[in-house]
Order: structure tokens, then sequence, then C-alpha cells
């Protein structure tokens, strides 16, 4: 028998470069990213227009990805940048090509 295996993902958008900063978990990343792009989720994300994704981060567990997204909404948002600009400095959405507009 095969085991099933689950991807969780932590996600990070923003609306522009140094702009407002979302930090999320989902288990299908396309799927949410869809939701934010769409404003189909009234909250947050809908209100300041949060539709680029900047930096995600993948996981078996969702404990484990839950436990990281509660470290990192405590984190200086001097922390979240330098994670960020480290990965992708010039602040690209990167599902870029996942729709057609």
């Amino acid at each position: 028998m095969y085991k099933t295996i689950h991807q969780y993902y932590l996600y990070i958008i923003t609306n522009k470069k140094d702009g407002v900063l979302y930090i999320g978990v989902t288990n299908n990343l396309e799927r949410r990213i869809f939701e934010h792009k769409n404003k189909l989720i009234k909250g947050f994300s809908s209100r300041y227009n949060l539709n680029k994704l900047i930096y995600f981060e993948i996981f078996q567990s969702i404990n484990e990805a839950i436990k990281r997204e509660k470290n990192m909404k405590k984190w200086k948002r001097e922390w979240k940048i330098k994670l960020i600009i480290e990965k992708i400095p010039n602040w690209n959405d990167l599902s870029n090509n996942w729709f057609e507009e």
C-alpha cells in the first residue's frame, strides 16, 4: 500500500516591493494564490490588494507549517524582508505564469 504524501505551504504575499506582507498556510498553493489574485476571500489580503507570491516553503506536516507561520508572524518586519531578498532580491511574483490573464 502506498502512503499518500501531503504537502503544506507557508507563503508570503505582497502588493509591491517593500509593501504590505501577509503570511499564510495552505495545502494547495496554486488554488490559494488564485483566490488572492481574484479577491475571492474577503479580508486583509483583498483589502490591501495582496496578490504577488514572493516567498514559500514546503512542509510534509500541517503542524510544522503552522508552527513556522506562527513563528514568522512574530518576527520583525526587517527579518521577513531579509528572508525574502535572500531568495527573491527583485521581489518578482513567483506565480507570474501560473494563470492566464
